[in-house]
């Protein structure tokens, strides 16, 4: 699953969640540069509209230069980006994309999260990779979670309900020289899975700290925005999930409900969890911990 499942589309319904996994499809198997990356991550959240996109508009979609986006259809094993965009019209869906014309930008914002969404839904058709992640997450002692900048709140909300249910997790959610002392730590104390979260725009110390962790020993969960994002080099089990960019700031829906969902496996796989969470809910009573 490393650096291999499909990510959500950005707008349109009905057919985008197919062609954006077309789109996958077609990638996988390819090593692509930096640039590559960053022009199929583009062509996913685009997936209905690419077809019909002209060398050049998917140039500026991406921001690189026209001649990246020739050299990619190359990389992918065609003529030229014509050749690629044939293929695309010739295997893409008949049907229209829909009318967004009347919602304003806070409805299209909502429209293109709730296909991220769906998106999810599809790749979690096919539960083996969050189960194998759960196991990992489940079986390391103790467990890091790390996540930076616009990541820091989706890694604090995991940690904070895994400790619930896990021994021993320890939040990475700052920066800074002490980073890898803290992963070193982390690996003395007999952890074997670090789960990360990423999300864009990506701090080059998140990649470093990775690089670090599997250089240390451990294995590398990630939820990131794409298959195709800066730390898919530096995972070895990656799960993708779409970040909305309709906004100034990009929002994270489905990247936060993936990690509920990694909660959920870790749980299946922790056989005392459910005893812990009932020992918490017969101490929060007693300490009226919360309002009834």
């Amino acid at each position: 699953m490393s650096g291999s499942s499909g990510t959500g589309g950005a707008g349109g319904t009905g057919g985008t969640d197919s062609a954006a996994a077309r789109l996958q499809a077609l990638f996988e198997g390819h090593r692509l540069t930096p640039t590559q990356r960053r022009i199929a991550h583009s062509m996913v959240r685009r997936a209905f509209d690419v077809p019909f996109l002209s060398s050049v508009e998917l140039a500026e979609l991406a921001g690189v230069s026209q001649p990246s986006v020739t050299r990619f259809a190359v990389a992918l094993g065609f003529d030229g980006y014509p050749a690629l965009r044939r293929h695309l019209r010739e295997v893409g869906p008949a049907e229209p994309v829909a009318d967004t014309g009347s919602r304003n930008e806070y409805q299209q914002a909502v429209a293109a999260e709730i296909e991220n969404l769906r998106h999810l839904a599809e790749v979690l058709a096919d539960p083996e990779p969050v189960r194998e992640a759960g196991l990992l997450l489940a079986g390391s002692r103790p467990l890091p979670v790390l996540g930076l900048r616009a990541a820091a709140a989706q890694a604090h909300g995991f940690a904070y309900f895994a400790a619930k249910v896990h021994p021993d997790v320890r939040l990475l959610g700052e920066g800074g020289t002490m980073l890898h002392d803290r992963i070193d730590a982390a690996v003395r104390a007999g952890a074997s899975t670090l789960l990360c979260f990423a999300l864009p725009r990506h701090p080059r110390e998140v990649v470093e700290a990775l690089a670090h962790a599997k250089e240390a020993g451990l294995t590398v969960v990630t939820v990131a925005d794409s298959a195709f994002a800066p730390v898919a080099k530096v995972s070895d089990l990656l799960l993708p999930a779409a970040v909305g960019t309709g906004l100034a700031f990009d929002t994270a829906c489905a990247p936060m409900l993936l990690g509920r969902v990694l909660l959920e496996a870790m749980c299946d796989d922790l056989p005392d969890a459910q005893s812990r969470l009932e020992e918490f809910d017969a101490k929060a009573a007693a300490r009226g911990l919360f309002v009834e």
